[in-house]
């Protein structure tokens, strides 16, 4: 599986942006997906996560009723709709893939995502 993420940008505060995730390679439902954010200087934590089938979704407290994780199986796609941005969602968000592990283990380049005050 290959990722590609894209979508990021410079927003203001309260503004919305949708990253998308591109993946190639077959049988996408076989693998639970997710969405990721790096701050400088910090470690990658969760943002956002979805099950193969898409039927369980889960996000991190501080993204909670802003942000909604969605996939495509049929298009292989991945989205992450980020509304209510605030500045402290500044990051580079990373798409992910568990395969054949119990963590996740296979990485799209990031996309920068600027949330102005």
């Amino acid at each position: 599986v290959q990722l590609q993420a894209s979508g990021g940008g410079l927003v203001q505060a309260g503004g919305s942006l949708t990253l998308s995730c591109a993946a190639s390679g077959r049988m996408l439902s076989r693998y639970n997906m997710g969405w990721f954010r790096r701050y400088p200087g910090k470690d990658v934590e969760v943002v956002a996560r979805i099950t193969g089938s898409g039927s369980t979704r889960d996000y991190a407290d501080a993204v909670k009723d802003r942000f909604t994780i969605s996939r495509d199986n049929a298009k292989d796609m991945i989205w992450l709709q980020m509304d209510n941005l605030k500045p402290e969602d500044t990051a580079v968000y990373y798409c992910g893939a568990q395969v054949a592990s119990v963590t996740f283990n296979v990485w799209g380049r990031g996309t920068q995502v600027t949330v102005s005050s």
